[in-house]
């Protein structure tokens, strides 16, 4: 099943997104990632993550959220994982 994992960064947090970046990344390819990538503020800095996540279930999704760099950094101010249908794009 798909899941939408939507994370909004702390207020403080633009220096430690940059520093765990490239951990995050690399742990994000271990996983069946459909797409994602930073959301942005107004002036186009990142902000928070949108992910697409094929998971087994809500709890595989989670666990895929707490062992993420950007999670354990303490990077996060809030987290939501919700089941996703996709029904426009990626070759719809």
């Amino acid at each position: 099943m798909l899941y939408a994992i939507h994370a909004l960064d702390r207020a403080d947090a633009g220096p430690l997104r940059l520093a765990t970046r490239p951990a995050h990344l690399e742990y994000a390819a271990g996983f069946d990632t459909v797409y994602g990538g930073p959301l942005l503020d107004e002036a186009g800095e990142m902000c928070g993550s949108m992910i697409v996540l094929e998971a087994e279930d809500r709890a595989a999704a989670e666990d895929f959220v707490e062992g993420d760099p950007y999670t354990r950094a303490g990077l996060f101010a809030s987290v939501d994982v919700r089941g996703f249908r996709q029904v426009l794009g990626l070759g719809d």
